[in-house]
């Protein structure tokens, strides 16, 4: 068990999301709310709709997180015929430029043990395991 794909997934998932909650926590952001700031800094005027199914999540947890992000002045809402579009405020985009960066930041200190080559070849590999191919552009 302790030599497999899936148990390095999961301790290195546990370690990204603690290393992410504990960056991110002096903007009261967690690992859980961090995809839906970048989803939105990338999608800008995106629909709830497409936010849950881009993430795949269930309605109600979707629906809930987006309207804490609202009241906490992350996330703007704003009603566009039937539907809700959403943008970031000043301060979610301030958090999402340090979201953003916070995978960036994990990487270097999770690879710093690896060489350049080392990266590329583990990355490669990922991607071509994810059913994507190589994966685009250097580190």
């Amino acid at each position: 068990m302790f030599r497999t794909f899936s148990y390095a997934c999961t301790v290195l998932y546990r370690r990204f999301s603690h290393y992410t909650s504990q960056r991110l926590h002096q903007w009261g952001l967690s690992f859980g709310t961090l995809f839906f700031v970048i989803y939105v800094g990338k999608h800008p005027g995106c629909t709830q709709s497409e936010l849950t199914a881009a993430l795949h999540l269930d309605w109600g947890h979707s629906q809930r997180t987006v309207l804490k992000l609202v009241e906490s002045g992350f996330l703007v809402r704003e009603k566009e015929g039937r539907v809700y579009r959403l943008t970031l405020s000043e301060k979610g985009r301030q958090a999402f430029a340090a979201s953003h960066q916070v995978f960036f930041d994990w990487d270097e200190e999770a690879l710093s043990n690896l060489t350049p080559d080392e990266r590329d070849q583990l990355m490669n590999l990922l991607y071509k395991a994810l059913g994507r191919g190589p994966r685009p552009g250097p580190l």
